[in-house]
């Protein structure tokens, strides 16, 4: 009810330039997730009910935006979304697509950054092939996914499919330019968290943003030893705290 009610009055502001805040739960410091491609914040409620007795944390719709998709507009859109949350100082952490907006974001304003966590992301690069493929063959992404991800991905493609191509669009024609070196010479406490199996993106890719970044690289594992995959931020949402809390989290200190 209070995400509702959070939601609402950034919709009934008339900026044209706010997301929909569907997921707004706990209290304490800001952890602000921002979701992959063709994901929905809902998505990641699971993940979202861990954190919240220690942090307050808030999912924008990345695709709920009025009007194109647009990278600058949605990049401002996000900006005012946590400005009309009044969350001043926050930690980003970003899977796959999302990534690109929180280093858009971090670069922009670094001094509104706590600290960066990057999960089985390149945050924008030609050699994210998953954009390529996205524009070329959406419903084949289907046979990647887990059952959350392809109900969330199928769903997205009806509700914003102009919006998503656009996505993909940006995603396949842009580079980093430059943005993780200006949060390295920021000294932006940063974190790249990876899959050890991750089925999509390639782990020395990571390794290579990671250090651009000057950033941590984790390979992430369970106590099991089984595969990992480049969904386990929302599918396994008690193995992806347990890394968290292994980077010793401003937001998460008791």
């Amino acid at each position: 009810m209070i995400a509702d009610v959070r939601a609402r009055a950034l919709i009934d502001s008339g900026s044209l330039n706010v997301l929909e805040v569907p997921v707004d739960v706990g209290s304490g410091p800001p952890v602000v997730v921002l979701h992959g491609y063709a994901m929905r914040p809902d998505t990641y409620r699971g993940l979202a009910g861990l954190l919240a007795p220690r942090c307050r944390v808030v999912i924008p719709d990345l695709f709920g935006f009025r009007g194109p998709w647009r990278y600058p507009e949605v990049l401002d859109g996000f900006t005012a979304t946590l400005d009309g949350l009044g969350l001043d100082e926050v930690t980003l952490l970003g899977h796959s697509f999302g990534g690109g907006i929180e280093l858009g974001f971090a670069s922009r304003f670094p001094g509104r950054v706590v600290e960066l966590v990057f999960s089985d992301t390149l945050a924008v690069s030609r050699e994210w092939g998953l954009a390529d493929e996205a524009m070329r063959h959406p419903l084949g992404l289907l046979g990647l996914a887990t059952p959350i991800a392809a109900a969330a991905f199928a769903r997205s493609w009806i509700t914003h499919p102009r919006q998503l191509i656009d996505a993909a669009w940006w995603g396949f024609t842009s580079a980093r330019d430059g943005t993780s070196e200006v949060c390295a010479q920021a000294g932006l406490l940063s974190h790249v968290l990876w899959a050890n199996r991750d089925s999509i993106l390639s782990r020395p890719d990571g390794e290579r943003f990671a250090r651009e970044l000057g950033a941590s690289f984790t390979v992430a594992s369970a106590p099991d030893g089984r595969p990992i995959d480049h969904d386990w931020m929302f599918q396994e949402p008690d193995l992806f705290v347990s890394h968290l809390e292994g980077l010793k989290l401003d937001a998460l200190a008791p």
